[in-house]
């Protein structure tokens, strides 16, 4: 494994097909790559960066058509994107941390690529394959994003994912993300391709690398169905539940997270 003496850097990266991924390379030791969720940006692990980043080797990037990132105008694999990531940073291997979309993409990838993934951290994942209950919330969330209605989505996806509000730490930071990526996020959902056969659910007893599941305990109940769906599921995995967190837990409780990835990583 290729691993880094000490960096700091940012760079726009060719996408598969076209467009650039922002990404952002800081610290030293074995590498970890983060991957946000639907309608954020890397914005969202600003506050534990820094601490990763005294003891790895920490790679995030804006998924495509978020944040710093280019839209796409055409079909594009969010596979390709993280595998290209990967490529662009001289890495065979990393360890992937994701968070609800982000996790979901990190869970594909080591299905779909295994020897390229030396450990993996799912927070507040979704998981492809998974069948969600119908409720009020989600009903209208999925209505809004099938309308490609940017002004209800946003307002939904901090009532139903950030339900702690602007005055829990990271409130602001989560609301200018939130509003920043809400257009972005239709164009890029728009485009991302789908492949059914890739869905998760049904083959987490497949993974092999060393696997901690967390969620915030304020998070949506079906993201604690999802994680003890996971713990049970993928082998020797290990839950964590962090107290006083939403679905933006990295915002929400950093030190806490910090602390579990660290020990996780080492």
């Amino acid at each position: 494994m290729k691993v880094n003496t000490g960096t700091h850097s940012t760079v726009h990266i060719p996408a598969p097909g076209g467009g650039l991924l922002w990404a952002e390379r800081r610290g030293a030791g074995s590498p970890v790559v983060l991957l946000h969720g639907a309608g954020m940006d890397s914005r969202l692990w600003d506050a534990i960066v820094p601490e990763l980043s005294r003891h790895h080797d920490v790679i995030r990037y804006d998924a495509r058509g978020l944040g710093q990132s280019t839209p796409p105008d055409k079909p594009f694999d969010d596979l390709d994107d993280l595998r290209t990531v990967l490529d662009h940073f001289g890495l065979p291997q990393a360890a992937l941390v994701g968070l609800s979309m982000g996790g979901e993409t990190a869970l594909d990838f080591t299905l779909t690529h295994p020897g390229r993934v030396t450990a993996l951290a799912l927070i507040g994942t979704s998981v492809s394959g998974h069948t969600w209950p119908a409720d009020a919330q989600t009903t209208a969330y999925a209505a809004a994003r099938r309308q490609e209605n940017a002004t209800a989505l946003a307002e939904l996806e901090l009532s139903i994912w950030a339900p702690m509000g602007r005055s829990a730490p990271g409130g602001a930071l989560i609301e200018t993300m939130v509003e920043h990526n809400a257009t972005r996020r239709i164009t890029s959902e728009r485009h991302l391709a789908y492949f059914p056969e890739r869905e998760a659910a049904s083959r987490l007893g497949h993974i092999t690398a060393p696997t901690l599941v967390v969620h915030g305990d304020r998070d949506h109940p079906e993201i604690t169905v999802i994680a003890e769906r996971l713990v049970t599921g993928i082998p020797d995995a290990h839950g964590q539940a962090v107290p006083d967190a939403d679905h933006y837990l990295p915002l929400r409780t950093p030190d806490h997270l910090a602390g579990l990835l660290l020990t996780h990583l080492s």
